[in-house]
């Protein structure tokens, strides 16, 4: 059997991007939760983190590989 080895160039500071990917992944999912629970007004500033951590995350994925946060989700 043969084995095929991907090199994949991941950035610097690799262990604490996944990290924080992972936290900010938990984090709107905690907050889509509470979101169903709150007042219009505290939604509108909720979705605002939301929004955030969204972009946060966007930049992440971008500084590694296609679909390498996929098995995350």
């Amino acid at each position: 059997m043969y084995l095929i080895y991907l090199v994949v160039e991941l950035p610097e500071n690799f262990p604490e991007y996944s990290i924080m990917y992972k936290t900010l992944s938990n984090q709107i999912k905690t907050l889509e939760k509470s979101k169903d629970n709150t007042l219009e007004e505290e939604r509108e500033k909720i979705q605002l983190k939301i929004d955030n951590y969204q972009s946060e995350i966007t930049k992440i994925k971008k500084m590694f590989p296609d679909n390498f946060f996929e098995e995350l989700n």
